[in-house]
């Protein structure tokens, strides 16, 4: 069933006393959200043991957890030995999330750097091919690996791009970001059709079973002529995207992803809010 929660600890949280991720189970809960994303992105800065203590806090609450990878991860660098670090990136964060009981890995896949958009794109999927024969390996099939569309014109991550990425492999979910697509493109998700034709896109190119349970980061992103700005809350009237017409689309088509809000600061608000206009459609 779909499912809401936020990306890391809010200010309301540590606000509040809070500290540690383990207290953040309970506060999820409490809230009456469903999910978490544990945010690697400056790197994985945890212990084995913290990993597991914090899987066995969120498995009494039933609340779901993800991981997002760590924010250096380039499968397009034209140096091998960089991209042999993104694999390793990627791999040690299906290491932890499985120690924290959760079964998906979020990421970021590549900048263009100063190669055209062909060969960075080309090189991208070239390495996650490889990326794909490690997650076997070392045993990962039983995790989704969930690369995300992406917010900047520079960066390897538009739709169609992670679409033709999660064809490579079963072991590959879309983490479809609607508000970088909407800051990519300029403000373009306004009406419940703005979002059931890109859904109505991943269904008929990747098919229904593997699109039903995709990964959503959702927030409203101040945009400009390259794309992303920077993160916002809901409070914000200037820049989009809404999540009402999202949420319309998601019925209509019967997908029940976890959306993860990635709001600035208020991301445990935001998740409340998107699930309470969702349960009133």
């Amino acid at each position: 069933m779909i499912k809401f929660g936020p990306s890391g600890n809010s200010v309301a949280f540590y606000a509040a006393g809070y500290k540690s991720t383990e207290q953040s189970a309970n506060y999820v809960k409490d809230l009456g959200l469903d999910c978490f994303e544990y945010p690697f992105g400056k790197g994985i800065m945890l212990s084995e043991s913290k990993a597991t203590s914090i899987g066995e806090t969120f498995k009494e609450q039933d609340i779901e957890i993800s991981a997002h990878a760590p924010y250096f991860i380039n499968f397009a660098n034209p140096d091998d030995e960089a991209a042999q670090k993104s694999y390793g990136y990627v791999l040690q964060s299906a290491k932890f999330i499985r120690l924290m009981g959760g079964r998906r890995v979020v990421f970021h896949p590549a900048a263009q750097g100063k190669a055209t958009r062909e060969e960075a794109v080309a090189r991208t999927s070239d390495r996650l091919k490889v990326l794909r024969d490690y997650i076997y390996l070392n045993g990962y099939e039983d995790i989704m690996f969930c690369p995300e569309t992406m917010g900047k014109l520079a960066q390897i991550g538009t739709l169609e791009e992670i679409v033709e990425f999660c064809k490579i492999d079963k072991c590959f979910t879309p983490t479809i970001d609607f508000g970088h697509i909407n800051a990519r493109e300029q403000g373009s998700l306004k009406t419940v059709s703005d979002y059931k034709s890109r859904l109505e896109y991943m269904i008929a190119e990747l098919g229904f079973d593997r699109v039903k349970n995709f990964h959503v980061h959702f927030s409203k992103i101040m945009y400009g002529g390259k794309g992303e700005v920077k993160h916002l809350t809901f409070e914000d009237t200037e820049y989009g995207p809404e999540f009402e017409p999202l949420a319309v689309a998601l019925k209509e088509l019967k997908l029940e992803p976890y959306i993860v809000s990635e709001s600035a600061g208020t991301q445990d608000v935001d998740a409340l809010t998107m699930k309470r206009i969702y349960n009133k459609i």
